[in-house]
């Protein structure tokens, strides 16, 4: 089974050495801060600023039907002066490739910053953009940037205490260790796996759920963290037959993708429904998955008006587009 190309996984795509070498160097920021070419990646509520010119081509058409254009946003690195206090900096590493205002191998530090931070530097909330939004439309510098940056940020938000006795932590290691001050002991980040699988059946059929948390017409592919000791094709068999009542075999890696909200990474599947599950004897959870339908690619561009689908910036919509055969923008091509 081939894999889905690197650049349908807007948040897999990068440009960056994260030079963990460099980590180690207890006045690592002194000496970035000494480097004129050093800049900031300022972080607010998860959300990165934007250079002014990319407010309107970072807000394409998210989700759903209908094309956006191929929108060209840029994140705004300032000059380590510009930014007057964070609450946590972690150093992201450096750039692989030059712009116009940054050449390759620009050191780039991300910032967190506090509301009043964040408002002194920029007011316009509009210029502060979330991730999900605006991932296609950045480059693969900026994308690899941001998402780096925000999984980074939300395992710091998560980690302020030791999860073995509770005493407050201390950031090492240029931001990617915490110590605990009690024992000593040391936490790195973690990422948690979930699988998210295209179920077909017999017919080529797609198997598209609708989830508890969603409006009635958002379907999407079947998806679940990986348990403890559990392998993720198991984890396939597992979810699917939780949230559908049936059983899928073959289950086939097609790639991965992070997911910073808050700490996932997406790894991406295709299994085929047991040839002795009727594709009839669907049986939705009731608690996570309310409906269940099987869709051809005509039936589901004749659907295009009534359900909406996964973001552009999903790991689930590339997978469902591998499947289509092309941009779910455009009727299928007939086999």
């Amino acid at each position: 089974m081939s894999s889905i190309p690197l650049a349908s996984l807007p948040l897999s795509r990068h440009s960056v050495d994260r030079d963990h070498v460099a980590r180690s160097r207890p006045a690592l920021f002194d000496e970035l801060w000494e480097e004129p070419g050093t800049r900031v990646l300022p972080l607010w509520k998860g959300r990165a600023l934007l250079t002014p010119d990319s407010v309107e081509a970072a807000t394409p058409a998210a989700d759903g039907w209908g094309s956006s254009g191929p929108g060209t946003a840029e994140l705004e690195l300032l000059p380590v002066d510009d930014v007057s206090a964070a609450l946590v900096r972690v150093y992201l590493g450096r750039t692989l490739t030059a712009t116009e205002k940054e050449p390759a191998g620009t050191a780039v530090v991300l910032e967190v910053l506090t509301d009043a931070a964040a408002i002194e530097l920029e007011p316009d909330e509009s210029r502060w953009g979330n991730l999900r939004t605006v991932a296609t439309a950045l480059s693969d510098r900026d994308a690899g940037l941001f998402t780096e940056a925000l999984a980074i940020a939300n395992w710091h938000a998560s980690h302020t205490h030791c999860p073995r006795c509770g005493t407050p932590t201390v950031v090492e290691e240029a931001g990617w260790v915490r110590k605990c001050f009690e024992d000593g002991s040391q936490i790195f980040p973690r990422t948690d796996p979930a699988v998210i699988v295209t179920v077909l059946d017999a017919d080529d059929r797609l198997l598209l759920g609708s989830n508890a948390m969603w409006e009635n017409s958002r379907y999407s592919l079947l998806a679940g963290f990986v348990e403890p000791g559990e392998s993720f094709e198991s984890a396939v068999e597992r979810e699917i037959f939780e949230e559908a009542g049936v059983r899928v075999v073959d289950a086939q890696y097609k790639g991965s993708q992070p997911w910073p909200f808050p700490a996932s990474v997406m790894v991406g599947f295709t299994a085929r429904l047991a040839d002795d599950q009727p594709a009839d004897a669907l049986d939705p959870d009731g608690e996570e998955i309310l409906d269940l339908r099987w869709f051809s690619r005509e039936e589901l561009w004749a659907a295009r008006e009534q359900i909406i689908l996964p973001g552009r910036s999903s790991i689930a919509r590339a997978l469902i587009e591998d499947w289509y055969g092309g941009s779910l923008d455009e009727a299928p091509v007939a086999p």
